[in-house]
């Protein structure tokens, strides 16, 4: 076949097959655009005020973010904003009597209520709200409507405490948003500062997965965070009195992962295969558990049982005679091996040898070398002790 043809061919094929297969497709598949929400990396994984400093950022502020409220650590400027989502409660006095220092030198703080407690007995509003003459707080908190152009229906402090305000804090408050009975926010005046007081900053985070959040999301009033622009103009009203003047310090209130916690979400691309790695070698070097090939079958008894079944058998059918020679060969062996020239004599004269060296009467030794009678099976067994006995004194 020429080149030519099986090119003609090849393109005739394709042509024929390929056109159809194109047409069927694009006529039974449709371009589909999803948008997936992927989980926060980095920094914002942590820290819930993380929209709100990149936006504070793109927008020519300083921003210092800080996981806990550390006075020692933050350069505060007269004209600087802190915004404090930690529980104040929390707060130690000298911290607040440094804090509200600051304040009065012309610095700007937002803090809100602590979070409802299961137990009115163990809510505590801390020092921090005491020193600014907040009076009491409610446990619950109804939702403040808050009316925009494009969202008529739209409220606020769904899942904060209300709170009141004393007699003094009153009369420093310049502006107040609530009901009748309590209040959801309050600016009050402290020296040549502000401090915002709010019942929650759930609206200021940036991660739409908050408890307050879900709250809002069971009552049907789905949160968005700093994504919803209600809530940004909320953000930028109540950051008013030092915005652009100085830094904005945001205390985010919780700590970063650990290192082990990061390895093992974030690093298993690498650990899993060394753990494996690791695994097999492990299981490479070791012994097996067993053998391919069955054991082979051991003896039932051991040497002392068959030293003892034997000499059983050689007295069942009298034959002990054989068993005192065999100990006596033994004695007698050790005497040649100790004492030659007692082994090497006869009769008496080597049992008064034997007892010279044991320290015996004559008699016991005579005794110990005489054989017992064929079928006295004592006789046998005392002599073989004798002899033993006389074996182990050598």
């Amino acid at each position: 076949m020429s080149p030519r043809l099986f090119w003609s061919l090849l393109l005739g094929t394709l042509v024929l097959f390929g056109v159809p297969l194109t047409i069927l497709y694009l006529r039974t598949h449709e371009r589909v655009t999803e948008t997936v929400r992927l989980p926060p990396q980095g920094e914002a994984s942590y820290n819930p005020l993380y929209v709100l400093g990149q936006a504070l950022r793109a927008d020519g502020i300083d921003v210092h973010s800080q996981p806990r409220l550390e006075l020692q650590q933050m350069a505060l400027g007269p004209h600087d904003t802190v915004v404090l989502l930690q529980d104040s409660s929390e707060l130690p006095a000298p911290a607040v009597r440094q804090l509200l220092d600051w304040v009065a030198r012309g610095g700007h703080l937002l803090v809100r209520t602590p979070p409802p407690a299961e137990d009115d007995a163990r809510s505590t509003q801390g020092p921090l709200l005491d020193q600014l003459g907040v009076d009491s707080l409610f446990q619950h908190s109804d939702c403040q409507p808050f009316h925009i152009d494009d969202d008529a229906g739209h409220s606020e402090f769904c899942g904060g405490r209300r709170f009141t305000l004393g007699f003094a804090a009153s009369a420093q408050a310049e502006r107040r948003w609530g009901s009748d009975h309590d209040l959801v926010f309050a600016r009050l005046r402290h020296g040549q500062g502000k401090v915002s007081v709010l019942a929650d900053m759930e609206f200021m985070r940036g991660d739409v997965d908050s408890p307050a959040a879900r709250v809002a999301a069971e009552a049907g009033r789905a949160s968005d965070g700093l994504h919803d622009p209600a809530h940004r103009d909320l953000t930028r009203y109540l950051l008013d009195p030092n915005y652009g003047k100085g830094a904005v310090w945001l205390v985010y209130a919780g700590r970063p992962p650990s290192l082990w916690v990061r390895l093992f979400c974030q690093g298993w691309p690498l650990w899993a295969p060394l753990l494996l790695a690791l695994l097999g070698w492990l299981w490479a070097r070791s012994q097996r558990f067993g053998s391919l090939q069955p054991s082979t079958v051991l003896e039932r008894r051991s040497l002392l049982e068959h030293v003892r079944a034997s000499g059983e058998l050689l007295l069942r059918f009298g034959h002990g005679a054989r068993l005192y020679e065999a100990v006596l060969g033994l004695f007698l062996h050790r005497l040649r091996l100790r004492a030659p020239v007692a082994a090497a004599l006869d009769g008496a004269p080597r049992e008064q040898a034997i007892a010279e060296l044991l320290k015996w009467p004559q008699g016991r030794v005579a005794s110990a070398l005489t054989p017992p009678p064929p079928h006295d099976s004592s006789a046998l067994r005392e002599r073989i002790r004798l002899l033993l006995q006389m074996r182990s004194l050598l």
